[in-house]
């Protein structure tokens, strides 16, 4: 007798603190601390940002399934920053329409390793899965889809540099995928080789570097239009005291 693999458990909701920036009856824009993952799946079945969601609100969107609720848009478990959640299916394809037509603003702060040669930069390369290692996404995939990063210098420091990135894709690690294909890999991104030794002369900045436990990548800018009222919207977070702490090492 052929028996079925069981069906995954729907989540459940659950008591976890959210750092709302914005709410109505349609959406709500989210400031994700970092550690906390998006949405149940291997290795995080409970503990995420959709167990929270189902219990601050009664009736999330489902257009993005069962284990997605609400869910437009994602960030890395280590990312931070602002997320907008559907309420609504017609809020939520709306928006799943303007990230699709690359009408939403989305802009990070990322501290890298090294400083870039050039202030502003494009990286257009394809990203897709690594060849060797599956885990990861490369620049050397062989079936890579369209990606474009542009990055500006906000701030150098003696072997590492705070940059302002915005992207016009959305592929999985794309910021981090760039930034380390250019030689400035994101700091503290153990994949993508931003735990390597810093550069910096001093030893407190290396220090701090090293004591990163997350990618120091901040998602600091969140602007679409509000579906309903047709109003663009523009929201910002800044860095969380994390990032701070080591910018202050670095300052000094």
């Amino acid at each position: 007798m052929h028996v079925p693999p069981p069906e995954p458990a729907r989540p459940q909701p659950e008591d976890i603190p959210l750092d709302v920036v914005f709410e109505d009856a349609h959406l709500l824009v989210l400031n994700k601390p970092a550690g906390l993952v998006v949405h149940p799946g291997a290795g995080a079945p409970r503990g995420t940002l959709v167990n929270a969601l189902l219990r601050h609100v009664s009736d999330l969107s489902g257009v993005g399934g069962v284990m997605r609720p609400g869910i437009v848009h994602r960030l890395d478990r280590g990312t931070s920053g602002l997320l907008v959640v559907a309420k609504d299916d017609h809020t939520h394809r709306a928006l799943s329409r303007q990230f699709a037509g690359r009408e939403v603003e989305k802009e990070y702060l990322a501290l890298v390793l090294g400083v870039p040669a050039a202030k502003t930069g494009t990286v257009a390369t394809p990203i897709g899965r690594d060849p060797v290692h599956r885990r990861k996404m490369s620049v050397r995939a062989p079936r890579g889809r369209e990606a474009r990063s542009d990055y500006r210098l906000a701030e150098a420091f003696d072997g590492a540099s705070l940059l302002r990135v915005r992207i016009h894709t959305g592929r999985t690690h794309q910021i981090r995928v760039h930034l380390a294909s250019i030689g400035h890999p994101v700091a503290g991104d153990a994949t993508y080789g931003g735990t390597r030794t810093p550069s910096s002369r001093r030893a407190a900045a290396r220090d701090a570097l090293r004591g990163l436990t997350r990618p120091a990548l901040h998602a600091t800018r969140l602007a679409f239009v509000h579906p309903e009222t047709g109003e663009r919207l523009a929201f910002e977070a800044p860095l969380p005291a994390d990032l701070l702490q080591v910018l202050d090492r670095l300052r000094l």
